[in-house]
């Protein structure tokens, strides 16, 4: 009797493994590798869906992996290092002037506009665009979107970048800030938080927003190889769709709210400024509320790289954007 006790007792056990096993493999999430351009708070929707779950929702576990620079993050995506980019849309626009068999495609926007800021060494009570003829300014990279928008904003309000102004871009990415600090330049175009920080140090002053002198445009966009796309049509929805309950959740949700969730990507950065450049990006609509990228942003965007000299030839809105999974993951069907 004993026996039959300790086999069926042995048989339960195996059974509930197999179960256990069972239930388990079938909820194996599909990984997926993201490479960033920079790490950023303008990027706060994607910061989102990672803590709050909602890439998991969808059955992704996703890697994040930060490559600063739009060039080298593109050649990760090129060369299969990463599956899906998050970077300028202007670099798959490079990509297809070049040529390609397998091109790059955007499929969910995040931001749609500039992120960057002109920041002063001195306060200004009253300014105007003409204050910067004759000064030194420290700019972004040539042929990055950040410079192009940068000087899209500065030819709209009457200024030649080449002739009424010092323009100073031999300076890294990652180093403008303390260039302007250590006294570099009068003027500087800044991302945040490095703009709040130099205010709240009392080493610089925001004066204006590029973003709102630049326009709508499809400036920081989900991208992957058409070839990818192809092989991986769901799993690119699913990333659609946890992006798109971001961008929701960011939405409507508060400041304080947003600034607790994606902390955690900030770990040297105080609460305070992360709340500040939340923020100013919500209130001047930097954040987009759905991935879908417009043919009117799109041709923004070609006019932003043709005043800049760095659109060799213009791409059709439909040529290299697929809004289908976009407009999917925001129907909710």
């Amino acid at each position: 009797m004993r026996r039959k006790g300790i086999a069926l007792l042995s048989s339960l056990v195996l059974f509930t493994s197999i179960v256990l096993s069972a239930c388990s493999s079938s909820k194996e999430l599909s990984k997926i590798r993201l490479g960033e351009v920079t790490r950023s708070i303008f990027y706060a929707p994607e910061y989102v869906a990672l803590n709050q779950g909602f890439f998991k929702d969808e059955g992704l576990e996703v890697e994040l992996q930060t490559i600063p620079g739009g060039d080298k993050t593109m050649t990760a995506l090129l060369s299969n290092s990463i599956d899906v980019a998050l970077v300028g849309a202007e670099t798959s626009i490079y990509v297809s002037q070049q040529g390609s068999d397998d091109p790059v495609i955007n499929f969910h926007q995040l931001t749609q506009t500039d992120g960057t800021f002109l920041v002063s060494r001195k306060p200004v009570d009253s300014f105007d665009w003409k204050m910067l003829k004759g000064s030194n300014f420290l700019g972004q990279r040539k042929g990055g979107m950040p410079q192009m928008a940068g000087e899209f904003a500065l030819k709209k309000n009457g200024i030649d970048p080449q002739k009424d102004l010092t323009m100073i871009q031999n300076i890294d990415f990652a180093n403008i800030a303390s260039a302007f600090s250590s006294g570099t330049g009068d003027y500087v175009q800044l991302f945040e938080p490095q703009a709040s920080i130099m205010e709240k140090e009392g080493k610089g002053h925001v004066i204006a927003s590029f973003g709102k002198e630049s326009g709508l445009l499809p400036y920081t966009v989900f991208m992957t190889k058409q070839s990818f796309m192809n092989k991986n049509n769901s799993i690119v929805q699913k990333f659609s769709n946890a992006i798109q309950r971001a961008q929701n959740w960011v939405d409507t949700n508060s400041v304080q709210d947003i600034a607790k969730s994606i902390a955690s990507f900030f770990p040297n950065t105080d609460q305070a400024i992360i709340e500040s450049v939340v923020k100013r990006y919500k209130e001047q609509g930097t954040y987009a509320m759905d991935g879908i990228i417009d043919e009117a942003e799109w041709n923004n965007l070609l006019s932003v790289m043709d005043s800049a000299g760095e659109l060799k030839s213009k791409v059709e809105w439909g040529k290299i954007v697929n809004n289908s999974y976009a407009e999917k993951a925001k129907s909710g069907k």
